[in-house]
């Protein structure tokens, strides 16, 4: 996700909370215990997209029963009827902070696309990063990503079985499947936070992962490398859970995942809701997997306002705004999951795609090239390759709206020259775009279904399942960015000045 900054930001009035570890400090102050997640894998039922957000100042929600403890009582927050988004279950907040998880400024929301952190204030640009949300490590489930594996919290004993599963994955590349051994296990352990927590993670029926999706799903992508990656990545998480949870496996083992779909979806939350980062407690420095309440509600931009910083100190995750970053009240609080990563790679991982993704990629085998100052000048793109932005501060003219990260993945994407200060011919120029635009049509063709077919499809099943909903606008993304490469030729050729 997004990397990290040493930077370090003091708090003022900020209140704790001695931490309440049982289940009965929180009923003695009104909370209610709820069931576990629900783990249905009926294909038919309809799925609902939930990749979320979270970050913010004294947290706001909705009228509650005021619990007897002051300190646990959430402030209130006005209901929004103009909005499909409400405010989070009051339990929500509740849980975390009677563990000393803060947040300063944003309200999480739930909408029909799942839970999302947004702004309950402006706030203005500062010269510094500020912090919006903090949560520590005895929140988190950690696991180092390299021998000898280290936890934290440390909740597994000594000599259960669970250890001798984890020890078996490889180090380079299971990280996942140890990730999901340790989600299942805090949900087998009593008054574990993650008990509480699990009510407010999506179900099996509400989580866009491919690693859930269908054969006919996966058909539906229309790019069979994507779709024979996820046949893999299914088979694989099935394999492990048939060696691990066999006839002959303890009851304590046999309980954590008593199908393969409960493993699998485990598999899904560790994939889409984990963090990578580099964290230091005490006088050891490691790399680890994480996942973390509330942060993991963030949801993905490529042009994020938040970023994630370890506060070694007190072992904390900060959640932090960026330096000189103005958010609206109401404005969704974002990080970047992945730089510089295609739309499949998004998919693989996280189940969603992008049509303006600016890093996604169009492989073209012609020989046309069009003149690389000329295009990046005529859509004012400034800087370096892997550092293209819209420089919206010159003097723009009529289009300029145009410009998004679709284009901004053309300036990488098209193949291009440049020779000194040598200008281009403009007949050849001409020609050159004529080629490419050509070659994105018979990309186009390619495809069993057009943008305007999927986007009807799409409109005519509102109830279809989560992953197929994902695999339908993973093949639209796709011919849209391709759609707006033609027109960003067109508007190229019409606006060069000879």
């Amino acid at each position: 996700m997004a990397s990290t900054a040493p930077l370090h930001y003091h708090l003022t009035h900020c209140f704790s909370i001695s931490q309440c570890k049982d289940k009965e400090v929180l009923l003695q102050h009104g909370w209610t215990a709820r069931p576990p997640p629900r783990y249905s894998f009926s294909r038919n039922r309809e799925n609902s997209i939930n990749l979320t957000t979270s970050v913010s100042r004294p947290i706001k929600a909705f009228s509650v029963d005021i619990p007897s403890y002051p300190l646990l009582q959430p402030p209130k927050v006005e209901e929004e009827s103009d909005s499909e988004l409400e405010p989070a279950d009051p339990d929500f907040y509740r849980i975390g902070y009677a563990r000393s998880m803060r947040a300063y400024g944003i309200e999480f929301k739930e909408g029909p696309d799942g839970f999302g952190v947004y702004a309950a204030k402006d706030v203005e640009p500062l010269r510094r990063a500020r912090v919006v949300m903090e949560i520590p490590i005895e929140l988190m489930l950690n696991i180092s990503k390299k021998l000898p594996w280290m936890f934290f919290p440390d909740i597994i004993p000594l000599g259960h079985p669970i250890f001798d599963i984890i020890n078996s994955t490889d180090p380079e590349t299971d990280w996942d499947l140890r990730l999901a051994c340790l989600l299942l296990f805090a949900f087998d352990c009593e008054d574990n936070f993650w008990q509480l927590y699990s009510d407010f993670l999506p179900s099996a029926d509400e989580c866009p992962s491919l690693l859930l999706a269908t054969e006919e799903d996966l058909l539906e992508l229309q790019d069979e490398n994507l779709a024979s990656t996820m046949r893999k990545q299914q088979l694989r998480a099935l394999e492990f859970w048939e060696k691990n949870w066999h006839s002959g496996a303890p009851l304590k083992i046999k309980r954590l995942a008593r199908d393969p779909e409960k493993f699998i979806w485990a598999v899904s939350m560790a994939q889409s809701r984990c963090i990578n980062m580099q964290i230091r407690v005490g006088a050891l420095t490691q790399d680890t997997n994480m996942l973390i309440p509330y942060a993991d509600m963030l949801n993905h931009s490529f042009e994020p306002n938040c970023f994630f910083h370890w506060r070694f100190k007190d072992r904390m995750l900060e959640v932090m705004i960026n330096a000189g970053q103005q958010i609206r009240k109401g404005e969704e609080m974002t990080v970047n999951y992945m730089s510089g990563q295609k739309n499949d790679m998004f998919m693989q991982r996280y189940g969603f795609s992008s049509p303006v993704n600016p890093w996604d990629v169009i492989r073209f085998s012609g020989n046309a090239r069009i003149h690389l100052d000329s295009f990046l000048s005529v859509f004012n793109i400034s800087g370096l390759p892997e550092e293209y932005c819209h420089n919206t501060g010159l003097l723009s003219k009529e289009g300029d709206a145009f410009v998004d990260g679709a284009v901004i993945a053309a300036a990488r994407t098209l193949p291009t020259w440049s020779d000194g200060d040598l200008p281009p011919v403009p007949s050849i120029e001409r020609k050159a775009v004529k080629e490419l635009q050509e070659e994105c049509q018979k990309m186009l063709a390619q495809f069993p279904t057009t943008s305007k077919k999927d986007l009807k499809i799409l409109d005519s099943m509102p109830e279809a399942t989560r992953t197929l909903d994902a695999a339908i606008k993973y093949r639209l993304h796709r011919k849209l960015l391709i759609e707006k490469v033609v027109q960003a030729l067109e508007m190229y050729q019409e606006r060069i000045l000879f």
